[in-house]
């Protein structure tokens, strides 16, 4: 009799994987596609997945995306497509193509019936919108963005996308003849495209969340300002970077446009002759036209980011601190890594990662003082002082490098960060918002015992890398992985992290101006996890006291880029000795000032306005919209690169796109080939200010 129960046992496991739910072919605007449907167990339940489905057409040099035409018969999407065109590490030759928009989907199944109204996850890679793709680096034929662990663990649909980077994203002449920002074009086409098709899939086109990491969580941040997107996004995650970021916006787009140019032999004495020969140059000489010196630099790295978004008065219309409106209606979540700012200070400062090398007063000095520049002296004295204080008390090497690297991780991620959260917090209506700090330390072999979560380490426990490939990893590892895709599904789901399809550890309070909470992401977490006020003293300091220095107006306080063949062999600024910036010592007055200048009063002797940490020097700055109410201004925006002011580019009028027809995704009875639908453009939101000012408080960023 046991027998016989294990047989039909065995007959109902096979009966119920043969039985299990798929889609099949499925109607898209352009055509049908058909995926895999791959088998979880045996109780039935199973995923679809569809790799390459084109979402706009083959893109053309420095152009906007277009609709795709469109395909006969079924297109099989059983494979990603290569990454859009860029340069390798060695940044010598290129990989990758011009035809690279496409996407990716994977649908959770389980076997009694087709999935339908499943909330969607769009992700967008990060890179320093110089590289990257959305399968993301390849591991035993393991991708790091599969999307396989999040959509069966959330019951989510999750969907991945290429879109263009570096020069062939953003170069910008800053006017209209390249007006640039092409990548985050690309974006929105493939968010467009999803809410236009996903309901073929099963997915609720009502419930989009997007979320991405460092340059994807600054994408995902300007996606919603950006009145292209009013409509599209109901939820948004940044992980390690938002709009605000010092890092997101050029500032001096032509600088870099002519210097590409002129490696390519195009005039740079006319941007509009500029941008035709541009157009039909080579695409990969002009990727290999621009390489990023990871060594012998004489600034931090921050300043030789060339191609990254721009301003351009329409898809970007305005300062992304005057866009929050926008992004009223949108649940946002946000937050950073423990020390996000490694990465980069031990490029700007190798000694940190070496036993044997020791961070001087000298060399910590030199790296404030070149993050601290539109505040001269004054502003590298007081910040170096500051960060310094605990050095007293214990002068190691390990509390030092800790220093140099929490120094990193508050100007370019932790404080433009709290003020994204704020100034969501003071715009939404009933949108909620939500903040995190992930602390489970980096597994790197080759760092410091004291190091804690470095940037990008967040992403492999938010793709379920610990499950995917358990041998690698520890049982705290997937843990912390369980929990993340806990949260982060249950907040695409229904906006709360805490309600949802997913069991999380403990109850993750939302953020507001008056509490300033967030949840702290580890291998253990309980009631305890949540907590109020993060790095306050140092959030304080970046918006009362560095804001309310002096702003250094004359033209020796912005660094010169790299010129001629060397990338990595920047020209120091002339005069006495401003590219060796001297450290305090004794009465620190007596120090010669690198920069002679006549600082101005703040703007306002009431209240203070903050203003950006690393803006470039306007030649004529512009009072605040109003000297007694309070508006947080981006502490961090991207340093300028030229030595003379840049011409004021022409204002851009942006035309209002045309308002398609909404889309039925419902196949005919004998469905169009080669017709395609105009992508969902929305006509543009006008910005309105924040509902209230902003003040800093002793436990935070909080509304008047």
């Amino acid at each position: 009799m046991g027998r016989l129960q294990l047989v039909v046992l065995g007959l109902a496991c096979c009966w119920a994987v043969a039985s299990a739910a798929k889609l099949g072919p499925v109607y898209t605007e352009g055509g049908f596609v058909e995926g895999v449907n791959k088998k979880l167990g045996l109780l039935g339940d199973s995923v679809d997945i569809f790799k390459g489905i084109p979402f706009a057409a083959p893109t053309k040099a420095l152009e906007n995306p277009q609709p795709h035409p469109g395909w006969q018969g079924t297109l099989k999407a059983k494979s990603f497509k290569k990454r859009c065109l860029q340069a390798t590490i060695t940044q010598d030759s290129t990989y990758g193509d011009e035809d690279c928009l496409y996407l990716n989907i994977w649908v959770p199944q389980d076997r009694k019936q087709v999935s339908r109204d499943l909330p969607v996850m769009i992700w967008i890679y990060g890179g320093a919108f110089l590289m990257g793709s959305g399968h993301g680096a390849n591991f035993l034929s393991n991708y790091l963005y599969d999307g396989e662990e999040i959509a069966t663990r959330g019951n989510v649909i999750v969907v991945t996308f290429n879109y263009r980077v570096g020069p062939l994203g953003f170069l910008s002449t800053g006017d209209a003849n390249l007006p640039g920002n092409y990548g985050l074009r690309d974006q929105h086409m493939a968010i467009a495209w999803v809410k236009r098709n996903i309901a073929a899939f099963g997915g609720d086109p009502n419930n989009i969340t997007l979320f991405g990491e460092s340059a994807g969580g600054a994408s995902v941040s300007l996606q919603t300002l950006s009145p292209y997107n009013k409509g599209l996004i109901r939820r948004a995650i940044s992980q390690s970077g938002v709009a605000l970021s010092p890092w997101v916006i050029q500032k001096n787009p032509l600088f870099w446009a002519k210097k590409v140019a002129e490696k390519v032999g195009c005039p740079v004495d006319d941007t509009a002759r500029m941008a035709k020969c541009l157009k039909v140059t080579d695409p990969q000489a002009l990727t290999l036209a621009y390489k990023m010196p990871l060594a012998g630099m004489e600034y931090p790295m921050l300043y030789y980011l060339g191609f990254i978004p721009v301003i351009d008065g329409d898809f970007i219309p305005d300062d992304p601190i005057n866009l929050y409106a926008n992004a009223a209606d949108i649940d946002y979540l946000a937050g950073i890594n423990n020390m996000d700012g490694h990465l980069f200070a031990s490029i700007d400062m190798p000694a940190i990662n070496k036993n044997n090398k020791e961070v001087t007063e000298e060399d910590f000095y030199k790296l404030v003082s070149g993050l601290t520049m539109t505040k001269g002296l004054r502003g590298a004295k007081t910040t170096f002082d500051v960060y310094t204080e605990s050095w007293a008390q214990d002068p190691s090497q390990e509390n030092k490098k800790k220093t140099v690297v929490d120094f990193e991780t508050d100007i370019l991620f932790l404080v433009p960060t709290e003020i994204a959260l704020a100034q969501h917090r003071a715009n939404a209506k009933s949108a909620k918002t939500y903040s995190y700090l992930f602390s489970h330390p980096s597994r790197m072999p080759v760092y410091p015992k004291w190091m804690g979560a470095d940037h990008a380490d967040d992403i492999q426990y938010v793709f379920g890398k610990p499950f995917a490939t358990p041998s690698g990893y520890r049982p705290q590892d997937r843990t912390v992985s369980k929990a993340m895709i806990a949260y982060w599904t249950n907040f695409a789901k229904t906006g709360d992290p805490n309600m949802g399809h997913s069991a999380v550890p403990t109850h993750w309070e939302p953020y507001t101006s008056e509490n300033s909470s967030y949840l702290e992401i580890t291998k253990k977490m309980d009631g305890s996890s949540v907590k109020r006020g993060l790095r306050t003293n140092f959030l304080r300091y970046w918006t009362l006291t560095y804001v309310a220095l002096p702003t250094v107006t004359d033209q020796e306080a912005t660094p010169v880029p790299p010129t001629g063949d060397s990338e990595a062999t920047p020209v120091p600024p002339t005069g006495d000795s401003e590219a060796t910036p001297v450290p305090p010592t004794g009465d620190s007055e007596a120090t010669p000032c690198p920069l002679q200048v006549t600082p101005r009063p703040p703007p306002c002797p009431l209240q203070v306005t903050p203003r950006p940490l690393l803006c470039r020097p306007q030649v004529t700055p512009r009072p605040p919209p109003c000297p007694l109410q309070v508006t947080p201004r981006p502490l961090l925006c991207h340093p300028q690169v030229t030595l003379r002011p840049p011409p004021c580019p022409p204002q851009v009028t942006p035309r209002p796109p045309p308002c398609p027809q909404r889309v039925t995704l419902r196949p005919p009875p004998c469905p169009p080939r080669g017709t395609l639908r105009p992508p969902l453009y929305t006509p543009r939101v006008t910005p309105r200010p924040p509902l209230c000012p902003l003040q800093m408080t002793p436990r935070g960023l909080r509304c008047l």
